[in-house]
C-alpha cells in the first residue's frame, strides 16, 4: 500500500483535501493510505506529499517555519518525491508575497505573489474600472492548460475549477505556467517543474474534475 502525506502545519482545509484523497483512491484502485501529519519521519517516508493552505500568508509561514515544515519541503522536493501545492500552498513556493505588507515564501520558484487589488488598480480605466470584479475571486472559473504534464491525464482543457483568492502567483519564468485563468486579466492557475505541480484552485472543492485530477497525483511518479 502506498501512503500519501497532507501536511498539517494548523493553516489548511486538512480534512476536505484527505477525503478528497481517500475518494480518489477508492475510485481509482491506487490502495493509498492517506496521513494528516506534521512529523518530519512520516512525511519524508511518503510515496506522495501534498502541502495545502488557507488564510493569511504571514500566519502561513509562521508556522510553516515554526513546525519546521520548510525544511520538510525541501527535502521532499530533492527526494523526488511527487509534491503537490494547493492554493496557499502554491502561493507559499515562490520568493515572497504582497500579503501582510510582504511576506517571505519558500523561495522554490522565483517569482511573486500579487493583489487582484493592486493589479485592477494599475489596470484602470475610464473604459474598465473593474468594479464589477469582486475580490475575493471565489467560485467556478475555466483553467487552461499551457503545457502537457501527467496530472492534466482525462481533464479537459477549459475545465473549471473552484477558486477562492485574493492573491495570484506570478512566477518568473513562464515555462513553469501549467495553467491560467482569467478574471479581469490572465493570471498563473497552477506551477510545475520537476516532481512539484500546484495550483491555486481547490481540486477537493472542484467535483469530477478535482478528484481525477487528485486520481492522478495519486498514479503520478513526478517524472514527465
Amino acid at each position: 500500500m502506498s501512503c500519501v502525506a497532507v501536511i498539517d502545519y494548523g493553516m489548511g482545509n486538512l480534512h476536505s483535501v484527505a477525503k478528497a484523497l481517500e475518494h480518489a483512491s477508492e475510485s481509482t484502485q491506487t490502495n493509498t493510505h492517506v496521513v494528516v501529519t506534521h512529523d518530519h519521519d512520516a512525511i519524508l517516508a511518503a510515496d506522495h506529499v501534498v502541502l495545502p493552505g488557507v488564510g493569511a500568508m504571514r500566519d502561513c509561514m509562521g508556522e510553516i517555519n515554526r513546525l519546521g515544515v520548510d525544511k520538510i519541503v525541501r527535502e521532499v522536493i530533492a527526494a523526488d518525491t511527487p509534491f503537490l501545492g494547493v492554493c496557499v500552498g502554491m502561493q507559499a513556493l515562490l520568493e515572497n508575497s504582497d500579503e501582510n505588507d510582504g511576506t517571505e515564501c519558500l523561495g522554490i520558484f522565483d517569482g511573486h505573489v500579487h493583489s487582484f487589488a493592486s493589479k485592477f488598480k494599475a489596470l484602470s480605466s475610464k473604459k474598465n474600472s473593474f468594479s464589477d470584479l469582486k475580490i475575493p475571486h471565489m467560485g467556478w472559473n475555466q483553467v487552461q492548460q499551457r503545457i502537457d504534464h501527467p496530472m492534466w491525464h482525462n481533464i479537459s482543457d477549459c475545465a473549471r475549477f473552484y477558486f477562492v483568492h485574493s492573491y495570484y502567483t506570478q512566477p518568473n519564468d513562464t515555462q513553469f505556467i501549467a495553467a491560467t485563468s482569467e478574471y479581469g486579466f490572465e493570471f498563473c492557475a497552477s506551477i510545475a517543474k520537476d516532481n512539484i505541480f500546484a495550483t491555486q484552485f481547490h481540486p477537493e472543492k472542484s467535483q469530477h474534475a478535482g478528484l481525477q485530477l487528485y486520481a492522478n497525483f495519486l498514479n503520478w511518479n513526478g517524472k514527465l
